[in-house]
């Protein structure tokens, strides 16, 4: 098996580039000549009409899977539409394995409406935790990129998350109504108060992004689907952001987090955030 302290920090010093390049390839080649121009079979909904995929998330999804797998020797593939098809195949997560996890079209609704908001994500991860991240935006190119302990970046450019400023109204990306339970939306109406403007969220990548830059407060998110999260908890960790679960605790990406949680530009933000969540403020 392959050794974490050394073995996948080797890997990532010498093949980044090659899972960028990657990437850029399988957007280029199954995402944007389908961006404004999908046909109505190409279209199809999962599990009602907010949650759609197209044919260029499978397309992409299997060229990463098949690009990305033989890079790393003994490393699994966990992708959105795969673990829809198969259940079960989620639990490499939390396997001894790395394992690379996937978005393919992140934003699907948004790409499948011609707007520009949608990205790829993909993060490396080994026993739970986040080794490496991409976030890819095509139709925008941009490409934000983490390692573990080497900091955030946007287009080579490093990343700071600083601190929301002191008297302004702290803007929260929140999970959509549809995908909350009742309990939820109960802790997510914390944040209806004064000094919070809440609004709903577009991709969870490119929120992620926008509290990585600086430019979101924070998210207060609904469910636990590792795809849409684990690329951006990393980006927004390595920007010097911070994430926590309604328990207190940092969100796991191997499940049984007490839900909502919040990541946010600082710690600070994070505990008011998670406080606003849990009625105790």
């Amino acid at each position: 098996m392959i050794g974490y302290n050394e073995t996948i920090e080797e890997f990532l010093a010498q093949h980044s580039a090659d899972v960028e390049e990657a990437v850029r390839k399988a957007a280029a080649a199954e995402i944007m000549p389908r961006f404004r121009q999908l046909a109505e079979d190409e279209v199809d909904q999962k599990n009602g009409p907010h949650d759609l995929v197209t044919d260029a998330d499978r397309l992409a999804e299997q060229y990463l899977t098949e690009a990305l797998g033989p890079l790393l020797p003994g490393s699994v593939v966990v992708g959105e539409e795969a673990v829809h098809a198969n259940p079960a195949s989620y639990d490499a997560i939390r396997g001894d394995a790395p394992v690379w996890i996937i978005d393919p079209v992140d934003g699907t609704r948004q790409f499948v409406h011609g707007d520009t908001g949608f990205c790829t994500l993909v993060a490396l991860a080994h026993r739970g935790v986040l080794l490496a991240s991409w976030t890819y935006a095509p139709a925008l190119d941009q490409l934000a990129t983490a390692i573990r302990g080497q900091g955030a970046y946007l287009d080579g450019e490093r990343l700071h998350s600083g601190a929301p400023e002191p008297g302004r109204d702290l803007e929260v990306a929140t999970s959509h109504p549809d995908y909350t339970t009742d309990e939820q939306k109960h802790a997510l109406l914390g944040l209806w108060t004064d000094g919070v403007r809440p609004r709903a969220c577009g991709s969870a990548g490119l929120e992620y992004l926008a509290v990585a830059r600086g430019e979101l407060d924070a998210t207060a998110f609904s469910w636990e689907a590792a795809w849409d999260h684990a690329a951006g908890l990393l980006l927004v960790e390595e920007a010097g952001g911070a994430h926590l679960t309604r328990a207190g605790e940092p969100f796991r990406i191997t499940g049984g987090n007490v839900l909502p949680f919040t990541t946010a530009r600082d710690a600070a933000t994070a505990r008011r955030v998670r406080e606003l969540l849990s009625g105790a403020a």
